[in-house]
């Protein structure tokens, strides 16, 4: 999937320090995915929500923020449009929802009439000239979020838990996916390696990207 308005992202973690690691987690393996339909969504992450609209809600640290997306399922595009605490969500009609506040392509003003405007245009039809506009901006923008809001690689152990805690997994059931549970316990206190075999499986069995697996920690 092309995740768009990653800003949004880096703005909130450098608010709010703690959800960091998960934000990248999320980011990571949403750009790694292929969602076809909703229930692609819902087969990786038991807590999200899917809205009308082709809106999804993504919960983030144990449920404590949410992070709202819109999904263009046949261009492969996730368009991030909001992230809050409860009350913040509470205070807003999220199928209403639309970004006000985004900025950017040569300078941060650019950035931001362009987010503003493939907002307007993001489910335009292929082949129409909305649509060929929607395609060149995505491009733009992803070019410049990719220089100036890179989002770096996860740490693996907190990528390992964050897809438990989306699948609702149990660490019994995660011993049968890397070895015994004691392994389990090794891994999360950073005794032990994952191995290639660990990796493989994880990213197999959790669709885990392996880009969130090699990191060293």
């Amino acid at each position: 999937m092309r995740v768009i308005a990653k800003k949004i992202l880096r703005e909130f973690w450098e608010r709010h320090n703690h959800s960091e690691e998960q934000l990248k987690i999320w980011y990571k393996e949403a750009s790694k995915a292929v969602w076809r339909l909703p229930a692609d969504i819902k087969a990786e992450y038991a807590r999200a929500s899917i809205l009308k609209d082709n809106r999804v809600v993504f919960n983030i640290c144990g449920n404590k923020y949410r992070l709202v997306v819109e999904i263009n399922y046949i261009r492969q595009w996730v368009f991030i449009q909001f992230i809050g605490t409860h009350r913040d969500y509470d205070e807003i009609d999220v199928n209403k929802y639309r970004l006000m506040h985004i900025k950017v392509i040569k300078t941060e003003e650019d950035y931001n009439q362009a987010i503003k405007k493939l907002e307007e245009i993001f489910q335009a039809p292929i082949d129409t000239k909305e649509g060929d506009e929607a395609d060149l901006l995505s491009l733009l923008i992803e070019k410049y979020e990719d220089e100036h809001y890179p989002i770096e690689a996860p740490d693996p152990i907190e990528a390992i838990k964050f897809r438990m805690e989306q699948m609702n997994m149990t660490k019994k059931e995660l011993a049968e996916i890397i070895g015994y549970k004691s392994r389990v316990s090794e891994i999360f206190s950073r005794k032990r390696k994952l191995t290639l075999k660990m990796i493989r499986n994880l990213h197999e069995k959790l669709k885990i990207p392996y880009e969130s697996l090699i990191t060293d920690y």
